[in-house]
């Protein structure tokens, strides 16, 4: 994976997650933790959610990471968005649950009594490809 999009994933701490059911898109803000080295992305959502439904119907899924915050307040010239596709893991498995939440854990200690919750699964979305757009016109797609 190149650096760039790996420092994108590492930088940022929400995302916004599209689904996909019969009556077409949908997305979601999401926090996230990523693995160390990228490839694979750990959520949590409330089984009760319409996003819920779509991931059991349909685990293909897209995730949008951005830096429209970084240029609003002046810190980066130009916009970059990071583009990822990948396929949702539900019911992990202990060990990969464990791990899963011990990151999400680190990364949003604020999430600590959500994540406890009885009726939130974690998931896990494991990258398919990704498409870095830097700027207007600089982008770069790479298959994982």
């Amino acid at each position: 994976m190149r650096r760039d999009m790996l420092e994108m994933i590492e930088s940022n701490r929400l995302c916004v997650l599209a689904t996909v059911s019969e009556s077409g898109p949908h997305c979601s803000l999401m926090s996230y933790a990523a693995s160390e080295d990228g490839t694979e992305f750990y959520m949590a959502t409330d089984k009760n959610t319409k996003k819920y439904r779509n991931l059991a119907a349909n685990p293909s899924v897209s995730l949008l990471i951005d830096s429209r915050a970084d240029s609003a307040e002046g810190r980066g010239a130009a916009t970059r968005a990071l583009t990822v596709t990948g396929t949702v893991r539900r019911n992990l498995d202990e060990p990969g649950k464990k791990a899963a939440l011990e990151a999400l854990c680190r990364r949003h200690p604020d999430l600590k009594d959500f994540l406890a919750g009885s009726s939130v699964e974690v998931i896990a979305v494991k990258i398919n490809s990704l498409q870095l757009l830097d700027g207007i016109a600089d982008s770069h797609f790479e298959e994982v």
